[in-house]
């Protein structure tokens, strides 16, 4: 049997009584989990479908999906996870392009798993208790499936567009498990709050638990409070984390005992190096902030020796260039840790070498088209290199602004308000100008009042932060729009600019800020008038 695949790597652990897998009051050995696997798999292939081959599932970080997932390695059935906080109508949309044709769901979405297998025309079910019923067909064999061959269709998140299914092969499973698994051993207790139906839970979590032997406990959903004291309850070791995660656990009261926890090691992508650096001195672990995507064509291996906020030096094979020439950028000059060329240094990760682990689209050639050009993969992630070779992330590939005639990256900027005091979270993103090109807004999310005279100073003090660089409007928040994953959303904030019910202060000259009123509303869209730009503010 191949052994870079998911069902190799469960097959392995079919005779192991230690613990497997942990769900609220309830533990399976690994045996019983590839038992309850197999069988699983038995029922799937059971299933005589209709119309399209494929099983979608709604729910939670159940075990019932980590059954569904290894069935699926195991039978040949194609599982597509969907997302459950998309509406019913996007989810049939989600369904219909990656050719569902049996709709499986836990408890709470039963009336939203009846109205999209209504809309497309499907069989739909409860999914079934293999945790207990283990009785599989003995003349079942196990397979021994090609490493190509797909076992998932994972949706990207979509914040910056349209989410897309991206293929998940047994490779693409298996070898980010293998590879993770050298950090722990069978005693270790992986945890795994991050939803299940995103790639990053089931390549950083999963995968390296099913290839270490270690136990995965699942929580069914992310709680920022809950978190240490799941750590504590289960012993957990590892920690798998997405997005902003970091920042919210953060931002629970801090006790005098955080650090007497047995959680070693943190691992997960799009953490902020402000929250990464106070979350391991706080709760006394090691964190690593990777660089990946769903797609898992670039890898970038963090380096703790590099400057504060780099991913890691830039491996052979990938390089930044420009979207525009496709050459390659030259580096970025850094003074007292600003970027002094942008213009010229920032561009898109591509990897010159061919597509990593990324097997392609499901039935999207489009898609397909705009990340792979000429044999390479065009991420569509900013970043530049210092003259050392050392990376920096920048922001997606609609994440620049032009201020005063001055190209900007939101990355840096969002780095440094993170470090203003009291500051949860930040994002920033671009709104018009009334004349031409683009302000910076910033919305951040405080844990205290916010106070705008040390905002000011703040920023006037900062060396890294070039005064185009000062946002222009900040809007206050209780929260930021999320994807499941923890990805902020900027397409909200962007629409609404300024105009929300939201305390927005702003500074029409120098670095002073004040309460945007209405009057300053309508002077400001007075101003876009002016300038024949209203349409702008028509989104």
């Amino acid at each position: 049997m191949a052994a870079d695949t998911l069902a190799a790597l469960l097959l392995a652990r079919a005779g192991d009584d230690r613990p497997g897998l942990v769900f609220e009051d309830r533990v399976w050995s690994w045996r019983a989990q590839v038992a309850a696997c197999r069988t699983a798999a038995a029922w799937l292939n059971t299933r005589a479908f209709d119309g399209p081959p494929h099983v979608a599932v709604l729910c939670d970080n159940v075990p019932e999906m980590v059954f569904l997932l290894g069935g699926a390695a195991l039978s040949g059935r194609v599982l597509v996870a969907l997302n459950p906080t998309r509406s019913v109508e996007e989810l049939t949309r989600d369904a219909r392009a990656t050719d569902v044709g049996l709709l499986l769901w836990d408890g709470p979405y039963e009336a939203v798993a009846h109205s999209v297998a209504d809309a497309l025309g499907v069989a739909s079910a409860p999914i079934p208790d293999w945790g207990s019923a283990l009785t599989t067909d003995p003349d079942v064999r196990d397979p021994d499936p090609d490493p190509g061959a797909l076992v998932m269709l994972i949706f990207t998140s979509g914040t910056s567009g349209r989410p897309r299914a991206v293929r998940i092969t047994h490779r693409k499973i298996a070898v980010p498990g293998v590879s993770l698994a050298a950090m722990l051993s069978p005693t270790d207790a992986v945890y795994c709050a991050m939803p299940l139906f995103h790639s990053g839970a089931v390549m950083a979590a999963y995968a390296p638990a099913v290839a270490s032997g270690a136990t995965l406990v699942l929580r069914r959903r992310f709680s920022a409070s809950g978190l240490l004291p799941d750590i504590r309850r289960y012993g957990c070791t590892y920690l798998h984390y997405v997005g902003k995660a970091l920042s919210y656990v953060l931002a629970t009261p801090r006790q005098p005992d955080d650090a007497d926890n047995p959680l070693r090691l943190a691992f997960g992508n799009e953490g902020s190096a402000t929250a990464t650096r106070r979350f391991g001195e706080r709760f006394g672990c090691h964190v690593i902030d990777a660089f990946g995507s769903t797609e898992t064509a670039i890898s970038l291996s963090p380096d703790p020796t590099g400057p504060p906020g780099c991913l890691g030096r830039l491996p052979l094979g990938i390089e930044i260039r420009s979207p525009l020439t496709g050459l390659p950028c030259p580096p970025g000059r850094v003074e007292d840790g600003r970027l002094l060329n942008p213009d010229e240094a920032v561009g898109e990760l591509v990897n010159t070498g061919g597509l990593g682990l990324f097997d392609g689209y499901y039935n999207d050639p489009d898609a397909d088209a705009e990340r792979m050009r000429e044999g390479a993969f065009w991420s569509g992630d900013l970043a530049y290199a210092d003259a050392d070779g050392y990376v920096f992330f920048a922001g997606r590939g609609t994440e620049r602004l032009r201020v005063d005639g001055e190209n900007l990256a939101v990355a840096p900027i969002e780095a440094v308000l993170r470090e203003f005091p009291g500051v949860i979270e930040a994002a920033v993103y671009p709104v018009p100008d009334a004349a031409a090109g683009d302000q910076v807004m910033a919305a951040l999310v405080m844990e205290a009042l916010f106070d705008p005279a040390a905002f000011g100073s703040f920023l006037a003090a900062r060396r890294d932060l070039g005064a185009k660089s000062f946002p222009r409007y900040v809007r206050i928040s209780d929260g930021l729009p999320q994807t499941s994953s923890h990805k902020v959303v900027k397409r909200v904030l962007v629409k609404e600019g300024w105009r929300t019910a939201d305390p927005v202060w702003w500074r029409p000259t120098g670095v002073e800020l004040r309460l945007l009123k209405g009057e300053d509303v309508a002077a400001i869209e007075r101003e876009f008038a002016r300038h024949g730009r209203q349409h702008l503010l028509e989104k």
